[in-house]
């Protein structure tokens, strides 16, 4: 411990902003591996359950989905089941209102590891800078006494931030790649359940209704009026 206290020592100012921002980058990375674990881990399952269910009972399906309401899968589901005989663009209306919903949820955070990635070799690069003025303000050419110490002390913190800049950088790549890959994932895998679950409603449990009350019904035509018009005109 007291080592890599020692190395961020050596880098200098520009070490704090690099070890917060490494300490954020890892603290996403384990929020999101818990979050990815879970939902990765059950979502078959709860898919299998409700999809079977919905062959035979769409309240039984619906509850199922409610019991998993604290993964996206449970919410994306119970959407449209819990409607009371809504038309099939209803449904998928809901289908896709809900999957936008969860899908913005799992991108939460994403624009703070982009940040990170585009900061931390800045800092690095900022870090470098510093170190190499501090260099060359301790080397004091023509002079007799050079502090070659102080010169390398310069030269340590120099190539200690950049360093640490670019680790930071490629962690915090690294885990958003991973999860801009789970999202992607995701999408097409909510698609291509949710297009299952409209396909079921539509061939089993739809039942179009026609409301003869919404529309006026068709005047009959009566023979008789239609006779005494033609002799009045004639």
């Amino acid at each position: 411990m007291s080592n890599l206290y020692d190395l961020i020592a050596q880098g200098g100012p520009m070490m704090v902003p690099l070890v917060f921002m490494s300490v954020i980058t890892i603290g996403r990375g384990v929020e999101r591996a818990w979050f990815w674990y879970q939902l990765l881990s059950q979502e078959d399952k709860i898919v299998e359950e409700v999809m079977r269910a919905a062959h035979h009972d769409l309240q039984a399906a619906a509850a199922i989905a409610h019991r998993a309401r604290k993964l996206p899968i449970g919410r994306f589901l119970t959407a449209p089941l819990k409607l009371n005989k809504p038309t099939p663009e209803t449904f998928r209306l809901a289908l896709e209102t809900a999957g936008d919903k969860e899908f913005f949820q799992m991108r939460r955070g994403d624009k703070l590891l982009e940040s990170v990635i585009g900061l931390a070799p800045l800092f690095g690069l900022l870090g470098t800078v510093t170190g190499l003025i501090l260099t060359f303000s301790n080397l004091n050419i023509g002079s007799e006494n050079v502090d070659l110490g102080k010169a390398a002390a310069g030269i340590g913190e120099a190539l200690m931030t950049t360093a640490g800049g670019m680790i930071v950088a490629i962690l915090a790549l690294s885990i958003f790649r991973v999860l801009v890959t789970l999202q992607a994932q995701q999408e097409e895998y909510f698609s291509i359940v949710g297009g299952e679950l409209e396909l079921i409603y539509r061939q089993i449990w739809y039942e179009p209704l026609f409301h003869e009350n919404n529309s006026e019904p068709n005047k009959r035509i009566d023979p008789v009026s239609l006779s005494s018009a033609s002799s009045y005109g004639e």
